[in-house]
């Protein structure tokens, strides 16, 4: 299971937010800084979320992107705002490894599709839910007809996806754990590889969701933990590969 460190970026700054709207909390002012940490400790992928795009519609940090990529050699998933074809074709060509849709992808299946054919598998959808419906407009609005997780997923899976990321946004940036239920809901229901992020707040969290790796489970993201040295990535990546190796 990878552990996938978050740089959430707004106004150029590292930061982390309350159930993704309130509290910020500037971590960095140099996103460069921060990535070239997750790469010493031993990030095997950085997950980078442009705030401000993700609410006004279009990506407003690209510049701090460039530079992160231009800074380290971990491959870069990068959201937020990415709602056009050439945006999402601009941001390939900074070398993103992959590109993470949200609103678009649930209000257009058609646009989806077609980024699909053309990109495969450098396109990963995040679904973003409270009490299992799917959020969008950074998670301000709920989907059109209230769609459930678990639906979209399926959609997802008929399309070809092979795995998608899955926020709690009731549990983001709350270090109150992460919601299990809806997790195992989802990877029972579906059978899609997920990737879990939200209310992750200790060391134990990471191997209660190490657990679901077996039902499919194939990573998680975290974010507040890590700023807040609630657990170091290193350390966790070294346990999770000493009990994999142990066969615990």
């Amino acid at each position: 299971m990878l552990i996938i460190p978050a740089i959430d970026l707004k106004d150029g700054n590292v930061v982390r937010l309350y159930q993704g709207k309130d509290d910020e909390k500037v971590y960095s002012r140099n996103p460069v800084v921060v990535a070239r940490h997750w790469k010493k400790q031993g990030a095997s992928m950085i997950h980078v979320v442009d705030l401000d795009g993700a609410f006004t519609g279009e990506p407003r940090n690209l510049s701090a992107l460039k530079k992160i990529v231009q800074a380290v050699d971990t491959p870069i998933e990068f959201g937020g705002g990415l709602r056009t074809k050439d945006i999402i074709r601009s941001v390939f060509a900074l070398g993103v490894k992959r590109v993470v849709l949200g609103t678009k992808a649930v209000e257009d299946l058609d646009f989806l599709r077609e980024v699909y054919d053309e990109f495969g598998q450098g396109i990963i959808v995040t679904i973003d839910a409270k009490n299992g419906i799917v959020l969008t407009q950074g998670w301000q609005e709920s989907s059109s007809g209230k769609k459930t997780a678990v639906d979209f997923a399926l959609e997802l899976k008929k399309m070809g996806f092979p795995e998608v990321i899955y926020t709690d946004t009731s549990k983001d940036g709350t270090l109150r754990g992460p919601n299990i239920p809806a997790l195992e809901e989802l990877l029972t229901k579906t059978g899609l590889g997920v990737i879990a992020s939200g209310g992750v707040s200790n060391i134990d969290d990471v191997f209660a969701l190490a657990k679901l790796g077996s039902k499919g489970l194939t990573g998680v993201i975290v974010g507040k933990a890590l700023y807040e040295e609630r657990f170091m990535l290193k350390e966790a990546l070294n346990l999770l590969k000493t009990h994999k190796e142990e066969g615990i």
